[in-house]
């Protein structure tokens, strides 16, 4: 067994995709909500992690996204009732 193959073993959530980078515009585009609401959520601390790709751009990784989206899905089921 390759060593890739015992890596995705040990950590099968992990996906090839996961470090890449959505810029904030598009990862708010595809949540739908606007860019002003990401922030605000960035800013209060409910959002995901943020990635300083230059001096005035901003993004998610994948995976950053995927972990607040399923965060905010096991907190809405947990609310449930």
């Amino acid at each position: 067994m390759s060593f890739d193959e015992q890596e995705r073993r040990r950590r099968p959530y992990e996906r090839d995709d996961d470090y890449r980078v959505m810029r904030f515009k598009a990862w708010c585009d595809s949540k739908g909500f606007s860019v002003p609401t990401g922030r605000r959520l960035v800013r209060s601390g409910k959002g995901p992690r943020i990635v300083q790709l230059s001096e005035r751009t901003i993004g998610v990784t994948v995976k950053d996204d995927r972990e607040w989206t399923e965060a905010r899905i096991r907190a809405a089921h947990s609310t449930d009732g």
